[in-house]
């Protein structure tokens, strides 16, 4: 036993004489140590991670490209993506390589240094957010949208067209599939990778469409009184619902489908509303659009989602029967296709400046079963009296008067009948209409004193109807002069003598 003992003894001061070197070494990192294709031997600990980081950092400009849907693509690089050194556990793993363990684990990992260097494999790693914000900002823009299977209506009737199936970026799950390669398999060159798309299926079959040939409510307004930019207002608005396909759950909002008012989307200036005063504005009468079609869909038994009444009364349709849209203000007229099969939505005007719009469906309703909106009057406000307002931009012989407007409170009651007789009434909506007195805008601007002293003489009056008087007056003397200074020029230009200058004319 003792010679053993004597044997171990002599054993370990062996070896711990071997290990004593690595200690006098200090902290620097053992000969045979690499990180990749660097050497890290001899250096500090600090020293070899500034080596790492200048080593990952070389790889940030490496581009990356990201393949959308055909030629769509997202390029960045690996350095806009936040690249990083992901596994620095490795440096102190390596700085521990031969004096990190029991003596016997120290020995043997210096010996096989002798034979073999140790090298560790950097990874790298990439800020998720930055990828996550790069693909929900960018993607969007090449999805396909899918484009349902619709139907036409001729004279025919009707005719289904097919559907065509979309594309859609899959953006969560392009993320992670990016960030997967990109940490677990990427070299550090540059790279493309595709992201994830999903198919999006069009709804509608030619099956389910072939049924919609019912008549389920159709309303119609005239605009006769209106002139042609109203007019012109009307029948755009119309024709850009017309044709419209709504499946089972989908919701129509009638302010998408005619927006925006621009003169590019066929729109001109036209009389409307605003804050209890008519006004020009882009698309003035389409709220006759919105009329129409929400009586129609009253009449369809549709699900109406939003409304709002417009606010002075209307005279298309009987208080409360009446749906606004504005973009001033954010009203829309919106409804839900609450059946079990697809609707169309058929709108037309006529040459006699009619406006109908016509749901088609399939009737499941008995055909006993008879449905009629009562209009219910509560209250009847008479408006003030006559107000003029001066305005000193315009001038002398300018006058715009605005007819009055009665306030009105009502409700619209759906009353159902069947077989004649009534079976239920429910309230639909209630409204509040502003009054309005008639008003005149009268222009003063003039430099005539006495043309100024006849115009505020007839305001003072407070008769908008004296007020037109004088006003027409001064207005027909500046046409008469300004037709009479047209015709001077026009015979001067025609003798080659330049023309005259005219004094005296009513400013217009």
């Amino acid at each position: 036993m003792k010679k053993w003992s004597v044997a171990f003894a002599l054993m370990t001061a062996a070896l711990v004489t071997a290990v004593m070197p690595v200690h006098a070494k200090g902290n620097k990192i053992e000969s045979g140590i690499y990180v990749n294709e660097m050497n890290l031997s001899g250096m500090t600990v600090e020293e070899a991670r500034r080596e790492i980081e200048a080593y990952v950092e070389s790889f940030g400009n490496a581009q990356i490209t990201l393949h959308a849907v055909d030629e769509g693509t997202i390029v960045t690089t690996a350095g806009e993506l936040g690249l990083k050194w992901g596994n620095e556990e490795i440096l102190e793993e390596a700085a521990g390589f031969g004096r990190d363990g029991d003596i016997l684990q120290c020995y043997k990992e210096l010996k096989d240094l002798e034979y073999k260097n140790q090298v560790y494999e950097i990874r790298f790693d990439f800020d998720k957010n930055k990828l996550r914000t790069l693909i929900e900002e960018n993607a969007a823009q090449y999805n396909q949208e899918a484009v349902n299977a619709s139907l036409v209506k001729t004279e025919a009737g009707f005719q289904v067209m097919e559907g065509q199936a979309g594309i859609v970026i899959d953006a969560a799950a392009s993320v992670d599939a990016v960030y997967d390669y990109l940490v677990n398999d990427w070299n550090g060159d540059g790279c493309d990778i595709d992201l994830v798309v999903a198919v999006d299926e069009p709804a509608g079959t030619a099956e389910e469409l072939s049924k919609v040939k019912d008549v389920l409510g159709t309303f119609t307004t005239s605009y006769s009184s209106s002139g042609g930019a109203r007019s012109a207002n009307v029948t755009n608005g119309c024709t850009l619902i017309n044709g419209t396909t709504l499946y089972p759950g989908e919701e129509f909002s009638c302010y998408e489908a005619v927006a925006p008012f621009s003169e590019a989307n066929g729109y001109y200036m036209a009389a409307s509303y605003l804050s209890g005063q008519v006004v020009d504005s882009l698309g003035g009468g389409i709220c006759q659009v919105s009329t129409t079609l929400y009586n129609a869909v009253l009449l369809s038994e549709l699900e109406v989602t939003e409304r709002y009444n417009h606010s002075m009364i209307v005279t298309y349709v009987d208080p409360s029967a009446d749906a606004a849209i504005a973009e001033s203000s954010g009203k829309d007229f919106k409804f839900k296709n609450n059946t079990d099969h697809p609707v169309y939505i058929e709108g037309i005007t006529t040459p006699e400046k009619q406006i109908t719009f016509t749901i088609y469906g399939v009737e499941t309703r008995d055909s006993g079963r008879e449905v009629v909106y009562e209009s219910v009057v509560l209250e009847r406000t008479p408006p003030d009296t006559e107000v003029i307002y001066t305005d000193a931009s315009r001038p002398v012989g300018y006058c715009s008067v605005q007819s009055a407007h009665i306030g009105y409170k009502a409700q619209l009651w759906k009353v159902v009948r069947e077989n004649g007789v009534e079976v239920s009434r429910e309230q639909i909506n209630s409204s509040s209409y502003m009054k309005a007195p008639r008003s005149a805008t009268v222009g003063i601007a003039t430099e005539d004193e006495g043309a100024y002293n006849a115009i505020m003489a007839a305001v003072a009056t407070n008769s908008i109807d004296q007020v037109k008087a004088v006003a027409g007056a001064y207005k027909a003397a500046a046409d008469a002069a300004a037709a009479e200074a047209a015709a001077a020029q026009a015979a001067a230009e025609g003798q080659g003598q330049p023309p005259q200058p005219q004094e005296g004319a009513p400013a217009q």
